[in-house]
């Protein structure tokens, strides 16, 4: 199981035909700083439900789905997650509008990032914030599309590109695929002049 992941579970105690449920294949939480992101593969209309309740296990309360719709958004809607469609191709790059938007969401839920010294580490920690709770972001099997925008995140937040894609893949076994790890290498953090800002 990939390090930092989530081990599926049953849902709940109900059966349907004799079989217990589960998640076809566990989430994985990625977490930097104050980010937190649950990356998994796309629900169907026959899944979503197992899905929305592991998604409330952990709080979500925004998805990110760029891939094509495989399920109603209406389910999730329905249960307090709001759903954000930013599809693009599979296997590509994200288009600028896609990583402008998604980091939009990414500062407004979790705000800029700064390097903090060690005392503010140690402030920090005796703080009692609430942990914000993580975005959802899938694309079809959660290893391409959702795991670069995260990656992407991580990189605004200060870790290098090449950190950044081995963090991810350290916690999403398989994330990232040639063609996308070439554009994260030459991927330009917009808040470098700016002290590590998300914007």
């Amino acid at each position: 199981m990939p390090t930092g992941g989530i081990r599926a579970q049953r849902q709940g105690s109900g059966n349907k035909d004799g079989v217990l449920q589960r998640l076809p294949n566990p989430p994985s939480l990625i977490e930097y700083k104050n980010l937190r992101f649950l990356i998994f593969d796309a629900p169907s209309d026959r899944t979503v439900d197992l899905y929305a309740n592991e998604l409330k296990k952990h709080g979500v309360k925004e998805v990110v789905r760029v891939c094509e719709p495989t399920y109603d958004k209406k389910n999730l809607v329905a249960q307090g997650i709001e759903v954000h469609d930013w599809p693009f191709v599979d296997g590509d790059p994200p288009p600028a509008a896609v990583v402008n938007d998604f980091l939009d969401l990414v500062s407004q839920r979790f705000g800029t990032i700064e390097k903090k010294d060690k005392k503010d580490a140690k402030k920090a920690s005796t703080d009692l914030e609430p942990t914000p709770p993580p975005v959802g972001v899938h694309c079809v099997a959660g290893l391409g599309r959702a795991p670069i925008l995260v990656t992407l995140a991580l990189i605004e937040a200060g870790l290098s590109p090449l950190d950044a894609v081995i963090y991810v893949r350290e916690r999403r076994r398989g994330a990232i695929n040639a063609r996308q790890l070439k554009y994260v290498e030459s991927y330009k953090r917009r808040g470098k002049d700016k002290g590590c800002i998300v914007m």
